[in-house]
Formats: structure tokens, sequence, C-alpha cells
């Protein structure tokens, strides 16, 4: 995996959790290959519309649909990876 990817891994770690208050889970609770939505970390669809908004207001990206937002979110490496293709404030 890219360093890029790594380090776009461990920053959207630190925004999850501030995004969406998670007061006892740390970076290291999420395990990026793992379910992102759904799974033990208890995402839900009203978290991720406060996701897509930061996502958007942070790295310029629109997730506009259901079905992209179902491949986008679907593990933290994939959302990773989307905003690493697809923002430009990350430096490819």
């Amino acid at each position: 995996m890219e360093e890029a990817v790594e380090i776009l891994i461990n920053e959207l770690k630190i925004k999850i959790i501030d995004t969406l208050n998670f007061e006892d889970i740390t970076p290291d609770d999420i395990v990026e290959h793992r379910q992102l939505v759904g799974g033990e970390l208890g995402i839900d669809s009203i978290d991720i519309l406060e996701l897509v908004m930061m996502i958007d207001k942070d790295y310029g990206i629109k997730i506009d649909n259901k079905e992209l937002g179902e491949k986008v979110f679907a593990s933290l490496t994939s959302l990773a990876n989307f905003i690493y293709e697809n923002s430009k404030s990350v430096a490819n």
C-alpha cells in the first residue's frame, strides 16, 4: 500500500472519531479492512451523512449517490483509496 494512503488512513481514523463523537474508541480500534457501515463500530446511515459532509468539506469530494457510497464506505481502506484517487488536496 502506498505511503500516502497509509497516512490518509491514519488521518481518517482520527476524523471519523472526531466527526462521530466516539468517546470510547481509539484510532487503533478501527481496523482498516473491516466493514465500516453496520460493523463493530456501529456506524449507521446518519453517521454516513456526517462523514459525507466531512469528506466534502475536508477533501472537496462529493459522494452523491447510494451506489457510490456503498462502495466507498465498505471499509476504511476503500474510503482512503477513493479520497486518494479523487482529491486534489491529497498529494498524489
